[in-house]
């Protein structure tokens, strides 16, 4: 048995130094045939038409030779069954997906395969097809081979009849295929899905009955935070590579900035964007990113987010949009290792708790800010609740709805009142514990439906406040901005609550500025919302109530104003 490995433990040192970080061929011979055909290929929207074999980079190679070289043809088997490429955008991705998906058919020996290129729209599937029907036209004999059928963007060899059919998910369907050798473009949009694994499990169901059988998921950094199945693929390869999951079926070539050089901003620096841009000199131009840099460096829209992620593959943590609230610029700095309410509870010397939610097509958001005793530092920890009617009509969240609640940070319930009941056992947990000191709620809507469920609970109605939501929130806004920028508001870096973060719009009072909900739309952030009221009540700076039996003896005991 041949001896390979798929990790890349110094991909960081080999990216810097310009070497390859993908490993070599399993079967030499296997790669080497392939990549006679691959080289002869021609890429027809260059000047002159050259081949890839005269026009591409190293690296190039490299991938299809890792691709075709892990094909044991004694045995009948792929031994590498899944690949993903992370790289940034014009390095050419779809065009080397068309010349590998036509290799593969030339190469396929078994009659009437299926070979499929499934993209998340039908623009992108032009983006594959295109080029492939290209290299077949400008080829005598490849255009003798094969049978073009652009209407159904299908290419189709005469003699095995194998097929290369290329597949947009959002007009056609992928039910019943039985495809051998798929190839996933633009995987980052497939993130917004919350279909695509029942979609991906349909469209690779053919490979059970293939052991030649491979898929490769070729991909920029998406434009928004991953979410979905980019975000789960993408952090899988991540592990893969780092050698912290071994899988030797899986490989991953992932074009991005280590670490030191994302903290350290290194990435704005021209000099590195060759880390990410393999290709750059050729159909790259180094001139063009660094004059488009500068162009949208200043931009507070998101534009310069975007090209960071689509041209130098930096992952988008957060939103950062000109109506942004000023505390999201601190947001991420102010996140510490993940920590649970128990951990809170216990680090803290007083609790308040903020709640706030609305209809059944929002999160119901609770927020607990604790006083760090020793440090004085403020503390946070939040937990969302959802009704299967949120997932329903917002469509476009529920792929991050599910993450959220993979990570543990949200409860989709299965009937009412289970929100508003786990909500108050939750607050009935920190008054167990003698460090509540006051609860606030949106008198408007979440006051209604939480009050009699807190006093159920065993809360005292006398800590139990109404905190005016609108412009007269701009106080608690204006605290939390402060303590965030002055390094004393930590948080347990909760992906639900840095999403909510950069929904937050701003909407101006006068001279001040407040957060309202309407103006962030359908992105949600009541659990922010649920924040402003534990802090409006923390701000006070509150006592506790005592040791738990004190607390159920001396229940009025709550706030002194400083």
């Amino acid at each position: 048995m041949k001896k390979w490995t798929t990790a890349c433990k110094d991909w960081e040192r080999r990216l810097v130094a310009g070497k390859s970080i993908i490993p070599p061929p399993i079967f030499a011979d296997q790669a080497e045939q392939a990549l006679a055909i691959f080289k002869e290929l021609r890429v027809v929207d260059l000047p002159g038409k050259p081949t890839f074999g005269e026009c591409s980079e190293q690296w190039v190679f490299d991938f299809v030779a890792a691709i075709f070289g892990a094909y044991d043809a004694e045995e009948g088997k792929q031994l590498i069954r899944e690949f993903f490429l992370l790289i940034s955008k014009k390095n050419t991705k779809s065009t080397i997906a068309a010349g590998i998906m036509l290799t593969a058919v030339i190469l396929c020996w078994r009659e009437e395969e299926e070979h499929l290129i499934l993209a998340p729209t039908k623009e992108v599937a032009d983006n594959s097809f295109k080029p492939a029907a290209g290299m077949i036209r400008a080829d005598e004999e490849l255009s003798a081979l094969f049978h073009i059928q652009d209407h159904i963007r299908t290419i189709t060899h005469r003699v095995t009849r194998a097929s290369l059919k290329v597949v947009a998910a959002d007009t056609d369907t992928v039910s019943g295929k039985k495809s051998g050798r798929i190839l996933v473009d633009e995987h980052w949009l497939f993130g917004a899905r919350a279909n695509a694994n029942a979609m991906f499990m349909e469209a690779t169901g053919g490979q059970v009955s293939r052991d030649e059988g491979w898929v490769i998921f070729l991909t920029t950094q998406s434009d928004q935070p991953p979410a979905g199945v980019f975000k789960e693929k993408l952090q899988y390869y991540r592990d893969v590579r780092d050698g912290k999951i071994e899988d030797r079926k899986s490989l991953g070539v992932i074009y991005e900035f280590p670490d030191a050089m994302i903290k350290s901003k290194a990435y704005l620096d021209p000099a590195n964007f060759y880390i990410t841009n393999p290709n750059i000199g050729r159909s790259v131009s180094a001139e063009w990113l660094e004059d488009q840099l500068k162009k949208n460096q200043a931009k507070k829209d998101g534009s310069f987010n975007q090209f960071l992620a689509k041209h130098l593959n930096v992952e988008i943590g957060m939103n950062l949009r000109s109506d942004r609230w000023t505390g999201a610029d601190f947001w991420q700095q102010q996140a510490r290792p993940a920590f649970t309410l128990q951990e809170l509870i216990e680090r803290s010397e007083v609790i308040t708790v903020g709640i706030d939610g609305g209809g059944l097509d929002d999160l119901l958001g609770l927020a607990a800010v604790g006083r760090e005793a020793g440090t004085g530092r403020w503390i946070l920890w939040v937990h969302a609740w959802a009704h299967p009617i949120a997932l329903e009509r917002r469509k476009s969240e529920e792929s991050k709805y599910l993450d959220f609640q993979n990570d543990g940070d949200l409860t989709i319930i299965d009937t009412l009142p289970g929100d508003v009941a786990q909500v108050a056992e939750v607050v009935a947990e920190i008054y167990a514990s003698g460090k509540l000191a006051s609860v606030g709620l949106d008198p408007e809507k979440t006051h209604k439906i939480m009050f009699q469920a807190l006093i159920d609970a065993g809360i005292p109605e006398e800590i139990c406040f109404a905190i005016t939501q609108g412009w007269k929130l701009v106080g608690p806004i204006t605290v939390a901005e402060r303590k965030l920028a002055e390094g004393v508001l930590i948080h347990a870096g909760q992906a639900m609550m840095t999403w909510c973060v950069g929904n937050a719009r701003t909407v101006p009072h006068g001279n001040a500025v407040s957060i309202d909900k309407q103006a962030s739309g359908t992105a949600k952030i009541d659990p922010l919302m649920a924040m402003f009221n534990a802090v409006s009540l923390m701000s006070l700076n509150p006592e506790a109530v005592g040791s738990y039996g004190e607390a159920l003896a001396n229940p009025i005991k709550i706030l002194r104003r400083s």
